[in-house]
């Protein structure tokens, strides 16, 4: 039988051509190809445990090496490999840049980059220069020299690169991808989205509290409070933006026929993180002191080239439940995701008044979700993990561009530089760079209600 490299060079003769329809990488049953992805983990903290756990239920798989610079966290990820069965793999930590000899081993085909955002673009660049097919967390970028960096070593290393962005996955988000693919909206018009989820247990927590309550972040912190709040203390801008924008993107098709072309962003004060701490620590902590910059709520407007217009909206800092904020609005009717309501012009139940939307989901349910449903069951985040993995390992198994590709990662990552500057200079719009310049008008948009299976 030929070897995993022989078929990725085989495959990489016909990649320029599959391309062009990547719905083709639904198209294999992760069941029955004979060969097998060697995989690399580098970061296993909670995500990365995350898409080990998905990994490892999939039989054309082999985690071959981890990484990551906690050894508790490699620790964990050994005992879960073992009791699943599987090989012990290497394992790399010794320091911030031994993840580089993870990514020299010869038989490592893939990689997922599951780190602090700091990290995401230097790792994804080394990954890329590697020969690595690269699967990257998100945000994918933190600056606009970022944003062009995976560009760059993508077109220079000839090595793809997928953004991991799960909710483009998400059940009600594929179902209303197919209604806007039947034109049940009519023409797109605007939409609405963002992230809209109290974080100040995360970002603040010391593990000694209560869960919820504690105080430190930083050095003294764990988990993501140790380097995700530093974003919200030095930066005003909407740092985590993919979530939200990125199902959107995929609808609107950015890209691919369609691009962002400006956005403006406005920023309100910001007071939830330092009223939580004087509410649990006391009005003399230390942290109480600080001044952080990053406003409670960021909005953001964005227009595209083909006329719609976006809303973006980050709030993290405040008591809130979760949500998306997902409105989805044509010319004929619209979708939101507060409420779970939709309005389709002569066709709901009354004129002008909502219908309940999950008969309406349920209808356009996407392909996807009706054959992989049950499979997806307890994958994480509501199964949504396991298709944004399966999506990532069938493209990196054929060697084709995936459906969420490198110029996706850097256009939606592009909104935080470019809300912080607009912040910066009370709302001034800001223009969006064209990352795949000019190829965005002859990109045909991925046809994601094709079935192939």
């Amino acid at each position: 039988m030929s070897t995993r490299r022989d078929f990725v060079k085989k495959t990489a003769i016909i990649g320029a051509g599959i391309a062009v329809a990547p719905n083709f990488t639904f198209g294999v049953d992760f069941n029955t190809s004979e060969e097998k992805l060697n995989i690399g983990l580098i970061g296993v903290g909670l995500r990365g445990t995350n898409h080990l756990n998905n990994v490892l239920l999939r039989n054309d798989v082999n985690v071959v090496a981890i990484c990551d610079i906690d050894e508790r966290r490699n620790v964990n990820a050994l005992e879960i490999m073992a009791k699943a069965g599987q090989k012990k793999p290497k394992v790399f930590g010794e320091n911030d840049y031994d993840y580089r000899n993870l990514l020299a081993l010869k038989e490592v085909d893939a990689v997922i980059i599951s780190t602090p955002w700091l990290w995401h673009t230097r790792m994804a660049k080394d990954a890329m220069k590697a020969g690595k097919y690269t699967g990257l967390e998100v945000s994918a970028a933190n600056t606009m020299e970022e944003c062009w960096d995976l560009v760059n070593t993508h077109e220079e290393s000839g090595s793809h690169l997928m953004i991991l962005e799960n909710v483009c996955y998400r059940r009600d988000i594929m179902a209303v991808l197919n209604m806007v693919r039947q034109n049940v909206f009519g023409e797109l018009i605007h939409f609405r989205c963002g992230y809209q989820h109290d974080l100040r247990f995360v970002k603040l927590n010391d593990g000694k509290t209560a869960y919820g309550k504690g105080v430190e972040f930083g050095e003294k912190g764990i988990s993501e409070s140790v380097w995700r709040t530093q974003h919200s203390l030095l930066r005003n801008a909407d740092v985590y933006p993919t979530h939200g924008v990125g199902p959107i993107a995929t609808m609107c098709d950015i890209n691919r026929g369609n691009r962002f072309v400006s956005i403006t962003s406005i920023a309100s004060k910001g007071v939830g993180i330092h009223n939580y701490i004087v509410n649990n620590g006391g009005e003399n902590h230390p942290n109480a002191k600080l001044k952080f910059k990053q406003g409670d709520v960021i909005t953001s407007m964005i227009e595209t080239s083909n006329g719609e217009t976006i809303i973006v909206t980050h709030d993290c800092n405040s008591p809130r439940p979760y949500s998306l904020g997902f409105r989805v609005q044509g010319s004929e009717g619209l979708w939101e995701v507060d409420g779970n309501r939709i309005y389709i012009e002569g066709k709901s139940k009354k004129p002008h008044r909502w219908d309940e939307a999950t008969e309406w989901l349920d209808k356009y349910d996407h392909p996807l979700w009706k054959k992989y449903g049950e499979t997806a069951t307890g994958a994480g985040h509501g199964g949504m993990d396991f298709f944004v993995i399966h999506a990532f390992v069938e493209s990196a198994k054929l060697n084709i561009a995936p459906p969420l590709d490198a110029y996706d990662a850097a256009a939606w990552s592009a909104i935080t530089p470019l809300s912080e500057v607009s912040i910066e200079n009370n709302g001034e719009p800001q223009d969006f760079p064209d990352f795949t310049r000019g190829n965005w008008v002859k990109r045909k948009p991925y046809n994601w209600m094709k079935n192939t299976f």
